[in-house]
């Protein structure tokens, strides 16, 4: 009965299917080389022994054979060597791409609402450093217990032929080296294989909020305490690698060890079977090369199992965050949004967490198409937890909303998001060029779309003085402009994205005076004929863009009025 691969094994051969043939052909290059170097070693120990008796005999003999098989054992090694490492090395790179790539769309439908509880160092550390250890599973795990299976056979077959009993003493000394000396390390590595894993992603976590933190460790006082957590970290993960290296130290040495006293017992048996005539002299010499040459390619099964612990837990952790279930099952492919644009939130009920307040407590709103209203309130208040349930980036634990007059909850997440441009409170910029920024809304924009979006987000100013103008590289996170600058590209990207439905959230945060009361006329103009939801804590000054204003106050809505008739009772007071 064929017996199952443990579970994580037998996921990561499932994604592998494509690069199979790489990975194949990686391991039969390097069994030829393995092979190669064995007949080497035989051929050769075989060579010069008949050589050296041929001339103390004054015996002639065919010595073209031998010196050819031998050259093309070299040759054959020489370039099996290098091609092994080319397609082992190809086939890896190719697998961790594919499988980066996977985790990445697993990852989409969960964010933000599942990954909000990991740290982006955690995420980056799954991403990126759990992959690169699952590179071991093939380049030191697959290719090495292969080619030392097979190597192993085809050792014990040649000796059999020649010598049974150094066949039998072959066995014994391979099973030490190749199954009880991996176990024995694999046992003894195991917990600090796992823990080197898991302080590894802690402390990129640490860094990166390092990195992040900079400015708030400096102006706190915090980076000498800071800086100790990360030394402590470590110097504990320098402990449990020393540990792993000096393991992979010992069992290399009893590998060697092994193969020392394997060779003794094959001279042994080989001397006695000579001079007893059943062995010739050259073929004894032959064994005993042929014997070393063999554990040559059994001794990396040592270092592969101390790393299979590490490989194995990486790759639990990528498929925990992998089969995380999301929020929000998608629609049937097909399922289309309705024509309709208006959005009515009915009895909206919806927490972050089961220990944490509602963020929104029984809210009824109505926003017809065409609506220009106002979401107004101290911050906590609940007015972007109003975008997140109508974007389908958390889900209600009550009631519903509707967009069209249809539940968001079943419509298409993505068609959805197209359908509502958002200026959101924090401003999210690319290492990118300044135009792919702006054409993530709308990828097919043409030329006068873009320049009239950056015209009614007052950018043109900004995009005149660039030295490469469009193609001008932003810095990760926008670092090479201005919070300002920022600002206003993120507003020309949504107003580019031309949506039925334009979302403001504190649109003008971090504007100066004069260019606020610019923008206010450009979004004016820009929200002509659509839905206009505006979320700020205050309106003073954006009170041209609407016509109702909502105040909620600990996620509840508490009063609904013209803008005309709030702005009154603001004033009285």
């Amino acid at each position: 009965m064929r017996r199952a691969l443990p579970p994580v094994l037998s996921r990561l051969w499932a994604l592998m299917r494509p690069y199979r043939g790489w990975m194949a052909g990686g391991a039969a290059l390097a069994l030829l080389a393995a092979l190669a170097a064995i007949g080497l070693m035989a051929v050769s120990g075989w060579f010069i022994a008949v050589m050296a008796l041929a001339g103390a005999s004054g015996a002639a003999i065919n010595y073209f054979t031998p010196a050819a098989a031998i050259r093309a054992f070299a040759i054959l090694r020489s370039g099996a060597r290098y091609g092994e490492r080319v397609v082992t090395h190809e086939a890896t790179l190719r697998a961790l791409a594919g499988l980066r790539g996977w985790l990445f769309r697993r990852l989409i439908p969960l964010a933000p609402a599942r990954l909000s509880a990991l740290r982006s160092g955690e995420l980056f550390a799954r991403l990126r450093a759990d992959i690169d250890v699952l590179e071991h599973f093939y380049l030191a795990v697959l290719v090495p217990a292969s080619v030392a299976l097979l190597s192993i056979a085809t050792a014990l077959v040649l000796t059999a032929i020649a010598l049974p009993a150094a066949a039998l003493a072959l066995l014994l000394g391979t099973l030490l080296a190749a199954v009880v000396l991996p176990l024995w390390i694999e046992r003894r590595a195991a917990r600090d294989s796992q823990q080197t894993v898991l302080d590894a992603a802690a402390l990129r976590g640490l860094l990166l909020d390092a990195l992040r933190g900079h400015s708030e460790l400096l102006a706190w006082g915090g980076v000498a305490a800071h800086n100790a957590r990360l030394e402590s970290l470590a110097a504990r993960l320098d402990v449990r690698r020393t540990r792993l290296d000096q393991l992979q130290a010992v069992g290399g040495a009893l590998a060697g060890l092994f193969a020392q006293l394997t060779l003794l017992a094959v001279l042994v048996l080989g001397l006695a079977a000579v001079h007893g005539g059943a062995l010739a002299p050259p073929e004894l010499v032959m064994l005993a090369l042929l014997t070393l040459a063999l554990f040559e390619a059994i001794t990396p099964l040592a270092e592969a199992l101390a790393q299979w612990r590490a490989t194995t837990l990486a790759g639990q952790r990528v498929f925990d965050l992998a089969d995380t279930p999301p929020v929000f099952i998608e629609p049937a492919p097909g399922t289309s949004l309705p024509q309709r644009c208006d959005i009515e939130f009915d009895n909206a009920r919806l927490r972050y967490a089961p220990h944490l307040p509602w963020a929104l407590d029984g809210v009824d709103l109505v926003l017809a198409a065409g609506a220009r209203v106002a979401v107004v309130g101290a911050s906590g208040a609940g007015k972007s937890s109003l975008l997140a349930a109508l974007l389908k980036f958390y889900p209600l634990q009550q009631g519903r909303v509707l967009f069209g007059g249809e539940p968001v909850a079943g419509l298409p997440g993505d068609e959805l998001r197209r359908r509502i441009a958002v200026i959101a409170q924090q401003t999210t910029l690319f290492d990118l060029s300044l135009l792919d920024n702006l054409l993530l809304a709308a990828p097919d924009a043409s030329a006068g779309q873009i320049e009239r979006a950056v015209s009614l987000a007052q950018l043109e100013a900004f995009v005149a003085s660039l030295p490469q103008g469009y193609d001008t590289v932003l810095g990760e996170g926008g670092a090479r402009v201005s919070g300002g600058e920022a600002r206003r590209i993120v507003i020309a990207r949504a107003l580019l994205q031309d949506a039925p439905v334009l979302v403001l959230d504190e649109p003008t945060e971090g504007l100066d005076a004069r260019t606020a009361r610019d923008l206010y006329t450009a979004l004016d103009a820009a929200g002509r004929g659509r839905t206009l939801l505006l979320i700020t804590h205050r309106l003073s000054g954006l009170e041209r863009l609407v016509d109702e204003v909502v105040v909620m106050e600990a996620g509840r809505i508490r009063t609904r009025t013209p803008a005309r008739e709030y702005l009154a009772g603001e004033r009285r007071r």
